[in-house]
């Protein structure tokens, strides 16, 4: 018997809104959400670099724009808009943000979201329409795909999440590289939509606050589609050799958002990388670049014209996941581009 629900796909891929290792690491820090706190109890990976190493990923973060910190107001010609990065699962921790937040909420004529009320509920009826969106519906399982090693190392790995590993069979290949990328202790939260974006959202609904998806509720399929069969198959292996560590990777990812520090986790991933035995530093720098383009750049410059749009109506509330903001083609740098004024905000 199941004490995790089998399906909880729709909570699952909206949540990862907001064929190398540095895939299956990507998908750790952009495309599926973390827990941490109590019912994560991990390592901080950070506070076990040497010096040397620490000095190396301090430098790397730093040659970012707007690398630190969470809430942001971009202003040109008398328009603003404040933008708040997010982390999309349940954490005490988010409390006072929401504090923090709710005056610049209650005077914002509309909250822009990755995903909101409207586009959630259409990608349950996707999924209900057309499984195959996540499930294999013809053609050999992953069973028959994989390598005995790795089908016995994912039935471990899924009944640590107290999910069948025959259900597995069946997942596409990126949707179980998700699955995976989500320590056992977290999964429960995958159905309470208890993250800072949720939490927003269900405030401006109490306040009847207009709430404004930034992309289209396909988005996060047309992204994997992208990826080739035997690297989304490479995915779910590569992922499987981080199992060890996926909960410290987890607490690791929460303690950096919520000391403003989000940039620091993408590019730790990034030197680490380069460690991998085949691996160079240019050859990780080329997958990162590679992946910050697709899972973040190629999205950002989608959304700068509906935040302009908004914020001509007065001072929005943009709240998307933390990763978005930084980076020459994050979302604060596109807006300076185009002449708005960047003002990091305390949190």
């Amino acid at each position: 018997m199941l004490t995790q629900p089998p399906l909880a796909p729709a909570r699952l891929v909206a949540c990862c809104r907001r064929a190398a290792r540095t895939v299956a690491t990507a998908l750790i820090l952009v495309a599926t959400p973390l827990v941490a706190g109590a019912k994560c109890s991990g390592i901080n990976l950070l506070s076990q670099l040497p010096a040397t190493e620490t000095a190396a990923l301090e430098a790397a973060t730093a040659a970012q724009p707007h690398a630190r910190g969470n809430l942001w107001r971009a202003s040109k010609a008398g328009q603003s808009l404040h933008i708040i990065g997010t982390y999309h699962l349940a954490d005490a921790r988010h409390a006072p943000i929401m504090a923090r937040l709710a005056p610049i909420l209650a005077a914002a004529p509309v909250l822009l979201v990755e995903a909101g009320p409207e586009e959630e509920r259409a990608l349950k009826r996707d999924i209900a329409a057309d499984p195959g969106l996540l499930f294999l519906t013809e053609g050999p399982s992953l069973k028959q795909q994989l390598s005995p090693e790795d089908w016995q190392m994912l039935s471990a790995a899924m009944a640590r999440r107290n999910m069948p590993a025959m259900m597995a069979a069946k997942m596409r290949p990126w949707y179980l590289a998700v699955t995976l990328a989500i320590p056992p202790c977290g999964m429960p939260e995958m159905t309470t939509g208890s993250g800072l974006d949720h939490q927003l959202i269900a405030q401006a609904q109490a306040q009847d606050i207009p709430i404004r998806a930034l992309e289209p509720h396909t988005t996060l399929f047309r992204l994997f589609d992208t990826i080739p069969p035997e690297d989304q198959l490479g995915l779910i292996r590569t992922t499987l050799l981080m199992e060890d560590r996926i909960t410290d990777y987890s607490v690791t990812l929460a303690d950096s958002y919520f000391a403003g520090e989000s940039r620091l986790m993408w590019e730790y991933m990034r030197l680490e990388s380069a460690k991998i035995p085949g691996y160079s530093p240019e050859k990780a720098d080329a997958e990162y670049a590679r992946l910050e383009a697709a899972l973040m750049s190629s999205r950002n410059r989608a959304w700068i014209e509906r935040l302009e749009q908004a914020a001509a109506e007065g001072a929005a509330l943009a709240a998307v996941g933390a990763l978005h903001l930084s980076g020459e083609a994050g979302v604060l740098q596109l807006l300076a581009d185009r002449g708005w004024q960047i003002e990091a905000l305390p949190l």
